[in-house]
């Protein structure tokens, strides 16, 4: 998989995570480097430890659910773990979102985190296909 594709976008005080890819589980894996993108340079963060989680889908298999449930999965292990992420794969079944995610160890001086994210919400949150083969994974975080 290529470099990941996203962007930011302007939402009140908090601010919007949106990730782009040619699958579902590529604009995931876009949405989250954004997140990591609101904290520091995502360029400064190297990929030498590997995290891996899986989620359950729901029942209707709603993406857009799943999308929230993935990010907030991917604030707590940066919390937990003490570390921030440059690296994502992502696979999407029908009953499972598969994680790996690779980074580092949060270093204050190399980093310079800029704020703390305290989680997804269901604000502006979209997953959809925006043309054949472009998906769109949005939502705005809690800052």
């Amino acid at each position: 998989m290529g470099g990941q594709d996203w962007e930011h976008f302007e939402h009140k005080a908090d601010i919007g995570v949106r990730g782009f890819g040619e699958t579902p589980a590529q604009a995931f894996a876009g949405a989250a480097l954004a997140l990591t993108a609101v904290v520091t340079d995502p360029s400064g963060v190297e990929a030498r430890e590997k995290v891996e989680f899986e989620l359950d889908r729901d029942d209707d298999g709603d993406l857009e659910l799943l999308l929230v449930d993935f990010l907030n999965a991917v604030i707590y292990e940066m919390a937990l773990r003490k570390m921030l992420f440059s690296r994502f794969e992502i696979r999407i079944d029908d009953d499972k979102l598969h994680a790996v995610l690779w980074g580092e160890p949060v270093d204050r001086q190399k980093h310079a985190p800029a704020v703390e994210v305290k989680g997804a919400t269901y604000t502006e949150l979209k997953v959809s296909e925006a043309r054949p083969g472009r998906w769109v994974a949005q939502c705005v975080l809690d800052v």
